[in-house]
């Protein structure tokens, strides 16, 4: 436990993991008992999406997701499983509004791809030792993911407002959502240790960490106690019979 405390942001960690995995038991317990399959999809990507940011999370907490890179003639440290967890969620994310708005395959391809450049450079970016490369591969990081807000606002926009109301509202407020808080995450980086360093590491985890919960635990609270997740419901057919009756009625 020493060497945990040692690290003045394992606080910060240790709540992240705390509100993780509490996400992810609550999603859980409220899966229990939905039979619509629709729905049931929705609660799997959901539920997924924090526990494996709790994972993440706990690995840091334990110093396992942590490594250092010599720069300027210090080692700095760099919390190598955020960008495993960024990569694995945050197309989960996309799915889920994918979904929502019965994205094309094509579509959630293109989305699935330029999230993985914008994770995977984010992460060269961090790991470069080389001071000014590190804003070149920030730069692709955030082309990529202006892209994916690009199709969320535009592309995914179109396609939810030609649905039910229910739908649409419920895809405006989520839209909202991740384009606000996914722009934040560029901005915290380039001003935070792995970029200029003008945040210091305690702060910068305590605003990850605020950060990913709200896109993450947030995000799933907001989507799964909205009706839009279930499938349309239609009243069955009257049979031959009962429309024969009806027809003698009149």
């Amino acid at each position: 436990m020493g060497e945990i405390t040692a690290r003045p942001e394992w606080v910060w960690l240790a709540l992240g993991t705390a509100l993780m995995g509490a996400g992810t038991l609550y999603f859980m317990m409220r899966a229990m008992g939905v039979e619509d399959p629709s729905a049931k999809k929705f609660y799997a990507i959901t539920t997924l999406i924090p526990a494996i940011a709790f994972t993440m999370y706990l690995s840091m907490l334990l110093g396992f997701g942590l490594t250092t890179v010599p720069f300027g003639g210090e080692e700095h440290p760099i919390y190598w499983a955020r960008y495993a967890d960024w990569l694995f969620t945050t197309p989960l994310l996309l799915l889920d509004l994918a979904l929502l708005v019965d994205a094309d395959r094509g579509t959630i391809l293109a989305l699935v791809g330029a999230d993985g450049i914008m994770i995977g450079t984010g992460l060269i970016g961090a790991l470069t030792r080389v001071y000014q490369f590190r804003f070149v591969w920030w730069a692709v990081s955030t082309a990529a993911m202006l892209y994916i807000l690009y199709v969320l606002f535009f592309g995914f926009t179109r396609k939810a407002d030609a649905m039910r109301e229910d739908v649409a509202s419920t895809f405006r407020v989520l839209r909202n959502v991740t384009i606000v808080l996914w722009s934040v995450y560029p901005v915290l980086w380039l001003v935070g240790t792995e970029g200029a360093g003008l945040v210091p590491l305690y702060v910068e985890t305590l605003l990850f960490m605020i950060l990913d919960v709200s896109a993450k635990v947030g995000f799933g609270l907001l989507l799964l106690r909205s009706r839009a997740i279930f499938g349309e419901t239609t009243a069955p057919e009257p049979s031959t019979s009962e429309g024969a009756a009806a027809a003698a009625g009149d």
